[in-house]
């Protein structure tokens, strides 16, 4: 081999060894590079994706969602999913509050004094009240026994007089007329010696379509027999409900039953105006104060009733002597 030819094959191999010293230094430097990008956490903000439903407004209170970060080996999360999740729940329905108790005057007062009673009242003596009547006195609508309107009375008077020790005796049974009551007056009524009795009439008779002639000759047998018993008497007459005001008798029994209590000079509570007064005038659905039945009262209008007779009761004990006087005692 000439002289130049070995100079020249010697830079050759010198020029292929410098280059793949730098070969193994370049990629000895990527490898590193890349090691380090592996190490490092990844910094890539996903992009908005817009889910396909029905957007959903946060309320005003809910933080603001953070941006979806994606992290190495996972797909990009979006941010909505998130901000769909911090959504409360659906707050329950808020249930509307209970109709006041109210009724006109004229149809919750009683006309003549409660002598009885109010003696008793004032003696400081027991006082003993019977409710006698069928199924809307035995307490029939009612969730039970105690918020029967006889229940709920007694708890009316025990507020109204707290020093006075106060029974009220529930005496209704379930289907009765007004002719099956008198039959129980002796033991039911009459020999608890009561100072006042509320007989609840009539429904029954006219849901059975009873003629109202026959009616009127019991009823007035029935309040003569109590008054003689030395108790003060009133009378309640049927439910405004619609099983009831469904039937023709039902405006002839309310009137008797008034007329009634006039010519026997005893109270009525007028239990189908107010209940009317409530539908009519105040404009209370039927659900609200009639059970389910269509025909029987419920928790709220039992106590109600009991709450109206209360403030009767004690109005009519709390008048003047001279007023009260003017309604002597049979």
């Amino acid at each position: 081999m000439t002289t130049n030819k070995q100079t020249m094959t010697a830079c050759w191999a010198q020029a292929a060894a410098v280059t793949a010293i730098f070969a193994v230094h370049g990629f000895f430097a990527v490898h590193a590079a890349a090691q380090a990008q592996l190490a490092a956490p990844a910094l890539f903000v996903a992009p908005q994706i817009t889910p396909q439903i029905a957007p959903v407004a946060a309320p005003a209170a809910a933080p603001a969602a953070m941006p979806a970060v994606a992290m190495p080996g996972l797909h990009p999360v979006p941010a909505d999913v998130t901000k769909h999740a911090a959504l409360p729940p659906s707050a329950a329905p808020v249930a509307s509050p209970p109709a006041a108790c109210k009724a006109p005057v004229e149809f919750s007062h009683f006309d003549r004094p409660l002598l009885h009673t109010r003696r008793r009242l004032a003696s400081g003596e027991p006082l003993t009240v019977v409710a006698i009547g069928s199924s809307s006195t035995a307490g029939a609508g009612a969730s039970s026994p105690a918020t029967s309107y006889p229940s709920r009375l007694a708890v009316e008077l025990r507020q109204r007089y707290p020093e006075h020790d106060i029974t009220v005796l529930n005496r209704g049974v379930n289907g009765e007329e007004t002719d099956d009551m008198m039959v129980r007056f002796s033991a039911d009524v009459i020999a608890a010696h009561p100072q006042l009795v509320l007989w609840q009439v009539g429904t029954n008779s006219v849901l059975r379509d009873r003629p109202l002639d026959k009616h009127s000759t019991e009823l007035h047998q029935g309040v003569e027999e109590l008054t003689a018993s030395n108790a003060d008497v009133v009378l309640i007459d049927p439910q405004f409900a619609p099983a009831v005001i469904a039937k023709p008798e039902t405006p002839g029994m309310v009137e008797q039953i008034a007329l009634a209590a006039k010519d026997e000079n005893v109270d009525l509570f007028r239990r189908f105006a107010v209940m009317r007064d409530w539908y009519e005038v105040q404009h209370l659905a039927f659900d609200k104060f009639v059970a389910p039945d269509h025909l029987h009262m419920n928790d709220w209008s039992y106590a109600c009733m009991a709450r109206l007779l209360g403030a009767a009761i004690a109005e009519a004990t709390s008048r003047p002597m001279a007023s009260a006087a003017t309604h002597p005692a049979r």
